[in-house]
């Protein structure tokens, strides 16, 4: 039965593994960059700069609070929902399953940020012209990815994996 589990779920641990870490290279190069200068603001081209901010909220800087008791149950709640995607992707398989890997792999990224920095480090800066998009990182791309392939797997494929049920 082990066996059987590790079989079904060591692709899912290894992406797990390489997302989680590539969230982490990404932050550790910069805040890497922030040592060396007293602000992190780079021009990469007209479209993308690297602009650190410290965010204290949930996804993209949304419900930032300065008082630690609910930044706590925020924290305390992502913790919970990680628990419950966890358990989804055991039970999952194919598009879904790595698809929760991909949002678990980007929570587990920004709640280590939460607990260790107490904040989140987003640095991408993506703009046209004078509109700036809330200022990211590596894990909310991750964890945007994941749900944009769950919605898909929902609406398209098992959408025709019930019609093909019902056929027969």
């Amino acid at each position: 039965m082990f066996k059987n589990f590790i079989k079904h779920n060591l692709l899912a641990f290894i992406m797990l593994t390489v997302l989680f870490l590539l969230d982490r290279f990404s932050k550790f190069f910069i805040l890497k960059l922030l040592e060396q200068d007293t602000k992190l603001d780079y021009y990469l081209n007209s479209y993308l700069n690297l602009y650190l901010i410290w965010n204290k909220g949930i996804a993209f800087g949304l419900l930032s609070f300065d008082q630690i008791k609910i930044y706590n149950i925020i924290t305390a709640l992502i913790l919970i929902i990680i628990f419950i995607i966890l358990v989804f992707i055991v039970r999952s398989k194919g598009l879904t399953k790595y698809s929760l890997v991909a949002v678990l792999a980007g929570a587990l990224g920004n709640v280590f940020d939460r607990i260790y920095y107490s904040a989140v480090p987003d640095f991408i800066d993506f703009h046209i012209g004078e509109f700036h998009w809330f200022i990211f990182n590596i894990a909310d791309i991750f964890i945007s990815l994941g749900v944009f392939c769950l919605i898909c797997a929902e609406l398209f494929i098992n959408k025709e994996i019930k019609e093909n049920e019902k056929n027969y």
